[in-house]
């Protein structure tokens, strides 16, 4: 069977508003591309080195696709989680293994995203299955030794204006820099500020990050006020090398104020070990709140998606680490969670917010009303197990009637399979387009006005959400 991708693809059925939204598709499909949330590796554009294998780039980097695998029998192994650069015959192994497993993407926007990343990437013509699993490989492995194919050829060729990666408040931000300095690199990429590990006073292994962040920013962390500085003081020179913005995922978003003293009696509890669980709850759930407090004072955007619960399958954490596939969603509550926070800056000139989800029950009942209220709120894009098709269209209906497209954040891709991020952009701006031409078939937008929001959604928002 051949694999050709459907120039309609995801635009709407009916053949009036499937021709408005064509139009309006037609205006930002070629429109770089803002990605102001992923997980992609500096080191990979620094470095430029040719991909190593087809499996290596495509398939055990993935969760998105790993997971689905490991549900329909394949063990992670077997994908090559983990495990780097696969020897030729294991990485033709993997692959095999997706293509004998193709059918357990179907409906899937994983499916989407490899169908478009294989045709108009790679000019693969052939649907993957077990009987063409081999040609198909050996048409990747081809182009992968051609230097168009190299990270920084392919980079220019997705059209990304900007790229920003997430990166860990004690990293030195060699690779940044050295990109910065590159006189043959001429694209943007930028760090974000990401603390989680250092909010969690419970977790195993804290004290030692601390000390690590000391150490790090130079400053004395024995007491409270110290953490607190060191802190300053890192996101002071993660913003030195481009960064815009702070990201942040818990278990949930309050941020309850606690008293000097008492955030520092816990602070040095948690660093004896003697605290309680409870404390150190709201010990993070504090720090949340300062977090807030110093993107007001340096600028850096605030971005939060709490409620996931993380390495669900304990023996899989064990045995591959985190962000393998096996992390669930939660219950999610923002309006009273995020009052003491909004109480305080919600309204404070430069302060920006980017609430995300992965729980669409607060999309219309929380998120978007306070987006549509604080000047400093905006409703994050879906992302993760929301980045799908129907998902996405729940999303544009449950908020614009409430928050309008102003206060939205523009697509974030929050991905670490760089070949996947034009395909995903595409997708959101296809969907996009749909829901405009819907709205321009039932008179309640004139065309130009909704294509005029179309390209401010790829354009302007993320820009103006990310500081970018």
């Amino acid at each position: 069977m051949r694999l050709r991708p459907h120039d309609d693809r995801l635009l709407p059925p009916d053949p009036a508003v499937r021709a408005i939204a064509r139009r309006l598709y037609g205006a930002v499909r070629e429109l770089p591309i803002l990605s102001p949330h992923g997980h992609v590796d500096p080191r990979l554009l620094l470095e430029d080195a040719p991909f190593a294998d087809p499996a290596s780039l495509l398939i055990s980097p993935d969760h998105y696709v790993t997971r689905l695998l490991h549900a329909g029998g394949v063990q992670l192994g077997e994908s090559g989680v983990g495990q780097g650069p696969l020897p030729e015959p294991q990485a033709r192994q993997v692959w095999r293994r997706l293509c004998e497993n193709w059918k357990l993407f179907r409906g899937t926007p994983v499916r989407y995203w490899l169908e478009a990343e294989l045709a108009e990437i790679f000019g693969v013509d052939e649907r993957p299955s077990a009987e063409s699993a081999d040609r198909i490989y050996d048409h990747l492995a081809m182009r992968l030794a051609d230097p168009a194919y190299r990270p920084r050829a392919l980079f220019r060729r997705f059209g990304i204006e900007a790229l920003a990666t997430t990166d860990d408040p004690c990293d030195d931000l060699s690779a940044h820099r050295a990109l910065a300095a590159d006189p043959g690199w001429d694209g943007r990429v930028v760090p974000t500020f990401r603390p989680d590990r250092y909010l969690e006073a419970g977790e195993e292994g804290w004290p030692a990050l601390v000390k690590r962040l000391g150490e790090a920013a130079d400053v004395d962390v024995a007491d409270f006020s110290g953490f607190v500085g060191a802190l300053e003081a890192r996101r002071r020179y993660f913003i030195e090398h481009g960064a815009t913005s702070a990201d942040h995922s818990h278990a949930d978003v309050r941020t309850d104020p606690l008293s000097p003293a008492e955030a520092d009696r816990i602070y040095r509890e948690a660093l004896a070990g003697t605290a309680g669980r409870a404390e150190t709850i709201a010990l993070r759930r504090h720090l949340l709140l300062e977090m807030a407090r110093m993107s007001c004072e340096d600028g850096l955007v605030m971005t939060l998606h709490p409620a996931v619960r993380r390495n669900h399958h304990t023996p899989t954490f064990r045995s591959f680490g985190s962000d393998t596939g096996h992390d669930i969603p939660l219950r999610a509550e923002f309006t009273d969670a995020l009052r003491p926070l909004l109480e305080r800056y919600g309204t404070a000139e430069g302060f920006q917010l980017v609430l995300f989800t992965l729980d669409e029950t607060v999309f219309s009942r929380e998120i978007a009303p306070l987006a549509g209220f604080y000047p400093s709120v905006y409703a994050g894009a879906p992302w993760w197990f929301l980045d799908a098709p129907d998902a996405i269209r729940r999303y544009r209906r449950a908020v614009t009637e409430t928050a309008g497209f102003s206060r939205t954040s523009g697509f974030v891709d929050d991905t670490r399979a760089f070949c996947s991020i034009p395909a995903r952009h595409d997708m959101s701006r296809r969907l996009d387009c749909g829901f405009l031409a819907e709205l321009v078939a039932e008179h309640r937008l004139e065309e130009d006005e909704a294509a005029e929001i179309a390209v401010e959604l790829v354009t302007v928002n993320p820009r103006k959400a990310f500081k970018l």
